[in-house]
């Protein structure tokens, strides 16, 4: 939800239009530098929660972060970037924050992912316990890592299954890096595949958006529910899949916030009584 009015709006607003959960950004998605919170700032959050009942909230970090980023500077602001992005959730009370991760723009996946772990494990050792980090799987778009289940448990396996590192996958983006999802037999292979290398114990969130591209095209182009190349039948498995009953669902579909009203009664009308 946008929190241009400040995060008690946006838990608000999500209230109004439906929501069980919500997804925010802590501070401009596009900027490094960020307002200082207010105590009046973290009560007001914290008197919303109290209000709508929406307890499971989490944020998403800058899209300017890369921990594997070539250039040093630039690798040491994302590292201080995602490490202020936590402390801002721990004021907040918000238990994780969804990040991209990195691009390892020519230096190849392995050793991106190696300096990935490096950076993650430096901003985990400053941060406070109360808040992690939610690993997003991505489209593969560029030279982004994540789009594959194995470099997420690689990541995992170079941070010695840091107990804070954790995933939010997005439906999307698994679906253009290749894991289908559009019958039964292949969405529950890609979930099997999933728990085979990750395990479905790190899910913690779920980005529920159909795909504007068709199945491996690597492209980030997210959709309405049932109207892209993923279709409905996919997001009436997930939504009725008890394996997911405590996960949160975080609509990015277009158009926001008046698509996502729109997607999210599309979600509740695939819930089985």
């Amino acid at each position: 939800m946008p929190t241009g009015k400040g995060l008690g709006d946006a838990i608000r607003s999500g209230k109004a239009i439906g929501c069980t959960a919500v997804q925010v950004f802590t501070s401009s998605p596009q900027q490094w530098k960020a307002k200082p919170i207010t105590e009046a700032m973290v009560a007001d959050f914290r008197a919303a929660k109290a209000e709508t009942g929406i307890d499971a909230v989490i944020s998403h970090d800058s899209y300017l972060i890369n921990l594997c980023a070539p250039d040093l500077d630039k690798r040491a602001q994302s590292i201080d970037g995602l490490s202020r992005e936590l402390r801002r959730c721990a004021e907040y009370g918000i238990p994780w924050s969804v990040s991209h991760m990195g691009a390892h723009m020519g230096q190849g996946e392995e050793e991106g992912l190696k300096i990935v772990a490096e950076s993650a494990l430096q901003v985990l050792a400053e941060t406070p316990d109360e808040v992690g980090i939610l690993m997003e799987t991505t489209a593969g778009q560029g030279s982004s890592l994540n789009y594959r289940f194995e470099h997420l448990a690689r990541l995992l396996e170079l941070t010695g299954g840091h107990k804070r590192l954790c995933v939010c996958l997005d439906t999307c983006h698994i679906f253009v890096a290749g894991y289908d999802l559009r019958t039964r037999e292949t969405y529950e292979a890609t979930w099997a595949e999933f728990e085979r290398l990750v395990g479905l114990d790190r899910l913690k969130a779920i980005h529920c958006n159909d795909s504007k591209k068709e199945f491996g095209k690597r492209v980030d182009r997210h959709d309405h529910i049932g109207e892209g190349f993923i279709g409905p039948d996919a997001f009436r498995w997930l939504v009725n899949d008890p394996r997911f009953v405590n996960v949160p669902i975080m609509l990015e579909t277009p158009e926001a916030p008046v698509g996502h009203a729109r997607n999210l009664q599309t979600l509740f009308s695939y819930v089985e009584a």
